[in-house]
């Protein structure tokens, strides 16, 4: 009898496992399954954006490197920093995702007018990725950004000498 006992004892616990185990991969399948959000989502959504689009702004209006550039320094006198925070915000949503939808110019046609050179997008991107650390935005997000910002430098960067005053 109680040799049965310790049989149907080892045939429960072992059905508990089996039935426990079954679970984890019907999990683990379920959640292979499940697309990934898109960046736009894992960023937090156009609120999270334009924060941190707010705080970048803010850093590069008094980036000594750009501030250097006088071609800069008159744009952000016509331009208000509201309507490029705007802007911004717009692109960024619209290339990681989100349902916004960017109305501003082009990068060449808001960019040629500048003579911005490598020094000067290094800079920004220095700002952008402190932005984004400040922001505790993870590294794989950070990675996904800078690689739909990367391909613009080309359209953004147009100077081959430092400007001269």
């Amino acid at each position: 009898m109680r040799q049965k006992l310790s049989i149907l004892a080892v045939l429960l616990v072992a059905a508990v496992l089996f039935a426990f185990a079954g679970q984890l991969v019907m999990a683990q399948e379920e959640k292979a399954a499940e697309p990934e959000k898109s960046l736009y989502d894992r960023l937090g959504g156009v609120y999270a954006i334009a924060s941190v689009v707010d705080v970048l702004i803010e850093k590069l209006l008094v980036n000594e490197i750009l501030n250097a550039n006088p071609l800069i320094d008159k744009a952000r006198k016509e331009v208000p920093a509201a309507g490029i925070k705007f802007h911004l915000t717009a692109l960024i949503c619209s290339l990681s995702g989100g349902p916004e939808v960017y109305t501003g110019r082009s990068m060449v046609d808001s960019h040629a007018h500048l003579n911005i050179n490598e020094e000067e997008w290094d800079a920004m991107v220095v700002d952008f990725v402190a932005t984004l650390n400040e922001f505790n935005v993870p590294e794989k997000e950070q990675g996904e950004l800078l690689a739909l910002v990367g391909p613009t430098k080309g359209d953004i960067v147009t100077a081959t000498e430092e400007i001269e005053e």
